[in-house]
């Protein structure tokens, strides 16, 4: 399947006329058709447009599978389990999260502090 190929699937899937993708990439309706024929590439700038318009990457379009993924859901877990999946990464992954958990604790600890000490001055 072609990029333009894709492109009208995409479009099409979202629910959107042909004359409104091409108003908004600022090209006429024959050149936005060409492009959805794979008779004339996007260019860069328009595929950003593009991209933008349809709440999508530029490489999320160059690499559409042909569906949209569903929503993803995380399942809540309990404090045990989030430390055994955590336990699961690899030790670079672990020290990253471990990393992340410290700063949002200090940065918790200092905000605390001030609305305590210094916001009451």
């Amino acid at each position: 399947m072609g990029l333009g190929s894709t492109i009208k699937k995409i479009r099409e899937q979202k629910g959107l006329l042909q004359k409104h993708v091409a108003a908004e990439l600022g090209i006429g309706n024959t050149n936005y058709n060409k492009m959805e024929n794979d008779n004339r590439e996007p260019s860069v700038n328009e595929l950003q447009k593009l991209a933008k318009l349809l709440n999508m990457t530029v490489d999320d379009i160059l690499n559409f599978e042909g569906i949209f993924k569903g929503e993803v859901r995380v399942k809540v877990k309990t404090g045990f389990e989030q430390v055994n999946l955590i336990n699961q990464l690899d030790e670079d992954d672990r020290q990253t999260v471990y990393k992340i958990i410290d700063t949002m604790l200090t940065r918790k600890k200092f905000k605390d502090f001030f609305n305590k000490n210094v916001a009451t001055l």
